[in-house]
């Protein structure tokens, strides 16, 4: 006969498994216990040295020589193992309100690099795709819908617009606190295009006689979206091979993401920064014309006036950045003549 509780081996196998299910969750609130208290005390380490080499950096006494060997310090701490334990940047409003309190911060590198590796695809992919939804739109447009954009299929294109921006927004602000360089203002940007989107999709577009007057803003904004997908193809061509050179060289830590104006060398911001600005001059003058829209042809609809005033916004906040990055650039390139004479 097979063995019953009444069997006292049988019995007694189960008691001793209950022993040793007790002794391993000891034994493994022991180990975390243990593991906390040591990460804790090398937390409180790693962050007074951070902010000593954070002082002594803002030092008046430092000097080239002196700034260069503290950037290779703070870089040795940023690309090793203990990066995860070096204070990390606040969540923020926004992860909190999508995620909840939840800890965003990888503690293995190759998990930081996976969340990074990830928004590089995202990107790649949608540089192709903000050509071929517009250009598709336009094509119709002209042939099959007489010059007169349907709702739906507008709305639909708004629709994955706000999907992809809050995508990009997630992952920049995970990025941000694994410790990327990434600037605040383009996750703002991501902000801002989020909110046109969506209020993108209330908008109606009705046909009518006019209909091609009406939706002349819809058309210019659907070609900028088209340069603007030309401008990410071009980003993402020439920058990503720059940062790996930045990174293979110490300048850059490998969690650092190209931004939406950062170029290589001097061949390829002759070819970027002029595209940049082309852009961003188009962006303006697509919001300026949503807001005369609304003024001169009595459009008074709140949808109008508020995505012409985000494009305006938008537009100053990306020629503000590009300005400042080409400021940083002259001032680098400056020093380097500077230390080789």
């Amino acid at each position: 006969m097979g063995d019953s509780p009444e069997n006292p081996d049988f019995a007694g196998d189960v008691l001793r498994l209950v022993e040793q299910a007790k002794e391993m969750q000891d034994s493994a609130a022991s180990l975390i216990s243990r593991t906390t208290l040591e990460e804790d005390a090398l937390r409180q380490r790693l962050a007074s040295l951070d902010s000593h080499i954070n002082s002594l950096r803002n030092s008046k006494h430092a000097d080239d020589k002196l700034e260069e060997e503290l950037i290779k310090v703070r870089y040795i701490l940023s690309e090793g193992d203990a990066a995860a334990f070096l204070p990390s940047k606040s969540h923020g409003k926004f992860l909190r309100m999508f995620l909840g309190p939840i800890n965003v911060r990888a503690n293995r590198k190759d998990l930081k690099l996976k969340v990074k590796e990830e928004y590089n695809n995202i990107k790649d992919r949608t540089a192709y795709l903000f050509l071929f939804f517009p250009s598709l739109l336009l094509v119709l447009r002209s042939w099959i819908w007489n010059g007169c954009l349907p709702a739906l299929p507008v709305q639909l294109y708004q629709a994955w617009l706000l999907y992809l921006y809050t995508a990009l927004a997630l992952r920049e602000n995970i990025l941000r606190v694994n410790g990327s360089d990434i600037r605040p203002w383009w996750i703002k940007h991501h902000y801002y295009a989020m909110a046109m989107a969506l209020i993108s999709l209330t908008w109606e577009i009705e046909k009518g006689p006019d209909c091609s007057q009406k939706q002349r803003g819809v058309q210019l904004y659907l070609i900028w979206a088209i340069f603007q997908g030309v401008a990410m193809i071009l980003q993402n061509r020439y920058q990503r091979q720059r940062l790996y050179t930045r990174i293979t060289l110490g300048k850059a830590s490998r969690m650092d993401v190209v931004w939406g104006e950062t170029a290589g060398v001097d061949g390829q911001l002759l070819l970027l920064f002029p595209v940049l600005f082309i852009l961003q001059g188009f962006e303006a003058c697509v919001g300026v014309l949503l807001l005369k829209t609304a003024v001169t042809r009595f459009v008074f609809e709140w949808q109008v006036i508020t995505c012409g005033i985000l494009l305006i916004i938008m537009a100053v906040g990306n020629f503000s950045n590009t300005v400042q990055t080409l400021i940083t650039k002259s001032r680098v390139k400056a020093k380097m003549k500077k230390d080789c004479r």
